[in-house]
């Protein structure tokens, strides 16, 4: 590891930092340096990560305009690049400042092709979440039967439900024994 490296990848765990205490503008300021740093040294696929990072804080800052930009920038690089795991992670962020916005059809649009992705990769953790999101999603719309059953699809499709999650499990299983319905995942 070169010492560029070792500085751009210091300041990209000292903005997850920041990020995780809650200092957003700091943390915006070092993935910004970050980013240039691992530009400097060629490392395409962690500048576009500093990115999505960003647009990941812009949502949660409900700056729409720029968490879409700098999401949509971020897939574009990850597309280019040819990662498709980080491709489908963007999308599911994008999803998420759609849902945020209130911009339903766009959000399930983003989320679905993003469990697309991760079901290609057979990445059924990441695949499961975004289901969940996607059928809260359906539900807002009032397709109550279709986001039942995608969240469903989500629930058995977790590699590591939480203790919630497997009590839900329980209770799905059960409902579907006394309507006489095969239960998913088996």
């Amino acid at each position: 590891m070169t010492d560029e490296t070792t500085f751009a990848q210091t300041l990209k765990d000292e903005g997850l930092r920041l990020f995780q205490e809650g200092l957003y503008e700091e943390a915006i300021a070092k993935f910004e340096q970050a980013q240039t740093a691992f530009t400097d040294e060629g490392n395409e696929l962690e500048a576009a990560e500093m990115i999505n990072n960003r647009g990941v804080i812009y949502r949660m800052q409900g700056e729409w305009d720029k968490a879409i930009a700098a999401l949509e920038n971020a897939r574009a690089a990850f597309i280019r690049l040819d990662d498709p795991s980080r491709e489908a992670q963007a999308l599911g962020n994008l999803g998420g400042v759609y849902a945020s916005q209130g911009e339903r059809e766009k959000a399930q649009t983003s989320l679905q092709q993003a469990a697309d992705i991760f079901a290609e990769l057979g990445d059924d953790q990441r695949r499961a979440e975004t289901l969940q999101a996607l059928g809260v999603q359906l539900w807002k719309t009032g397709e109550r039967s279709s986001g039942l059953a995608v969240y469903e699809t989500a629930l058995h499709t977790l590699e590591k439900p939480t203790a919630s999650q497997k009590a839900l499990r329980g209770l799905l299983g059960l409902r579907n024994r006394l309507l006489g319905k095969e239960e998913e995942g088996k």
